[in-house]
């Protein structure tokens, strides 16, 4: 028995790095994927093809989880094509980093926006249904920036910091109808973004971590999974480090 099997999930900005790997990792674990994506068609019509040859039902949906109607509208439009909404999977995030001396008003706004305020929009979509159904597992996606802070990343930190109190908000209003609502905090993540970065300074990140190396999306997708599923049932309002000891 596939730990997923019949679920429907909604995972936000899917087409790369951690996201695509937990659409991925829950294919194989038999839910039925609805993703979305801002930009790039090409990556997401070769997500749905992966996807749909696991087996399971997957569509792509452009769309901007930072603006309120279209997160309304995507949930309505998900629920009509799959009949339910069983997980959301809070994903999709963007950096701007500059020291706060330099930040400008516009880059801590958008960055607000679309890692903090699409967690908002997003959550408040999917509730009613999950409520409706008593069950539901929303995973929202910080950093290790989010809980210890990160000079140069004053708004993604903000960003990151807010999702742990609004998860653990949502937890206390939405246990009684056994919607579930936990928080994932990724350490270094070796992913297509990181491969452009200087070898010496991956590996100086690398050295720095007790397991002596840069997380996988694989790493991020497994936890996802347990949260998702039902090994997690009595598991609400915490926040899982996948970190490597980063933070020990």
């Amino acid at each position: 028995m596939k730990l997923l099997e019949n679920k429907t999930a909604i995972i936000t900005g899917a087409t790369r790095g951690i996201g695509r790997g937990i659409a991925v990792e829950f294919a194989k674990q038999g839910a039925n994927v609805a993703f979305t994506y801002s930009s790039s068609v090409e990556a997401a019509n070769t997500l749905e093809a992966a996807l749909t040859s696991l087996g399971v039902k997957a569509k792509g949906y452009q769309s901007n989880a930072a603006e309120f109607n279209t997160a309304q509208e995507l949930a309505k439009e998900v629920l009509n094509e799959f009949g339910s909404i069983d997980i959301l999977v809070n994903n999709a995030g963007i950096t701007k980093d500059n020291l706060l001396l330099r930040i400008s008003e516009q880059d801590f706004d958008k960055v607000i926006d679309v890692n903090l305020k699409s967690v908002f929009n997003m959550t408040k979509a999917v509730i009613r249904p999950m409520m409706k159904q008593r069950a539901g597992s929303i995973i929202n996606m910080s950093s290790v920036v989010g809980l210890k802070g990160n000079a140069g990343q004053s708004n993604y930190a903000a960003s990151k910091s807010g999702i742990l109190g609004f998860s653990k908000s949502v937890a206390l209003e939405l246990g009684s109808r056994n919607v579930r609502s936990n928080v994932i905090a990724p350490g270094f993540i070796e992913t297509e973004m990181t491969g452009k970065l200087d070898e010496a300074t991956v590996q100086g990140w690398r050295d720095s971590i007790p397991l002596k190396r840069g997380g996988t999306p694989e790493d991020i997708a497994n936890a996802c999974v347990f949260l998702a599923s039902d090994m997690s049932s009595y598991i609400t309002g915490q926040t899982l480090s996948v970190d490597g000891g980063m933070l020990t």
